[in-house]
């Protein structure tokens, strides 16, 4: 199910994150530390004129994973091939990409966890020593070629980190997780992108939509045309703090970056399972939602800003979320018999 609060990226997205991708480091908001060890580690390729050490970049969804593949290639002054996981199905792919790349060129990998085992087990000798092996022929006469590679860089994004094989993980150079945003940083990333939207914004509009982002770069520019919209046609085309928070009320956001899935999640599990703790599957078929889509997107969430808790017999709402939905409890276990405020 496709929300306005979903940080995966939409058919509409692909449309406008291009023109509002960071054009250089200085632009890139937060992610500070990241960016730091990143522009000494190309300062130093750069210096010895070597191709920088493969990347994995990994975090959520819709925190610039991708944008930071292109910023690397730009300071690197090198092409860059995207593809994903997914699309690459056979070793022929693979070794048709990697045999075009030039040299210090960036491969960059979406979703890298999900490579096919046999196309993954070619990707390790290209990695460590810059080379593929070829079969050449069938049955008794067949033989393996050595093919040498121009010296590339990988960078691999990836949503799902654990599901990387240790094989795979060691032979990358250079690891960085990606966090969630801050409120303030998140205000500058609205603020540029609606001026290269031409969108009329003041703090108040950008504090107000920021504050629903989830933490998410993607959400918050989302939320951003969203808002635009409804400025356009129920205000006078400037979004301030009155028409953020009109039209963010009226999409069923509410001031924490709660959507009417995640309240569905936290009023079934209190009020069907006297708040917890419940397997996930139980979850996903009461609320007839995918188990993965609740793991990837909507839990992690509801568990960073404390609303739900992981247990080794299931999920638990907190005495947080209880308080926030409007409900008090007669007992920490939350047994007792729940009213309404």
């Amino acid at each position: 199910m496709e929300t306005v609060l979903s940080p995966v990226r939409t058919k509409e997205d692909l449309l406008f994150e291009d023109s509002l991708r960071p054009r250089t480091f200085e632009e890139f908001v937060g992610q500070d530390t990241v960016k730091s060890n990143l522009k000494i580690f190309i300062q130093a390729a750069r210096k010895r004129d070597e191709q920088l050490d493969h990347v994995l970049l990994y975090g959520p969804p819709g925190l610039g994973k991708t944008s930071l593949a292109y910023l690397i290639a730009k300071e690197m002054g090198v092409g860059i091939k995207p593809t994903s996981g997914p699309v690459i199905e056979r070793t022929g792919d693979l070794s048709a990409i990697l045999s075009n790349l030039q040299g210090k060129e960036i491969l960059f990998i979406d979703e890298i966890h999900r490579l096919h085992p046999s196309v993954e087990e070619i990707m390790y000798a290209a990695m460590e020593d810059f080379s593929l092996d070829i079969v050449i022929g069938q049955g008794p006469s067949a033989r393996s070629h050595k093919l040498k590679l121009k010296k590339f860089t990988l960078i691999g994004a990836t949503t799902r980190a654990g599901r990387i094989t240790p094989p795979l993980r060691g032979r990358f150079g250079i690891i960085h997780r990606l966090d969630y945003y801050q409120k303030k940083d998140l205000r500058k990333i609205i603020k540029r992108s609606a001026s290269i939207l031409n969108v009329s914004i003041d703090d108040d509009g950008a504090e107000q939509i920021a504050l629903r982002s989830r933490g998410t770069p993607r959400v918050a520019n989302r939320l951003l045309r969203r808002v635009r919209d409804y400025a356009d046609v129920k205000g006078e085309g400037k979004i301030t703090a009155k028409e953020a928070n009109a039209s963010l009320d009226m999409m069923e956001v509410d001031s924490l970056g709660l959507d009417d899935v995640d309240r569905k999640i936290l009023m079934t599990i209190i009020e069907n399972y006297s708040g917890g703790p419940v397997g996930i599957n139980t979850i996903a078929a009461a609320i007839d939602e995918e188990k993965d889509t609740i793991e990837s997107i909507y839990e992690p969430f509801l568990m960073r800003i404390g609303f739900l808790e992981r247990t080794t017999r299931g999920r638990k709402v907190t005495q947080k979320a209880y308080k926030h939905l409007g409900f008090t409890s007669s007992g920490s276990s939350h047994q007792g018999k729940l009213f309404k405020d």
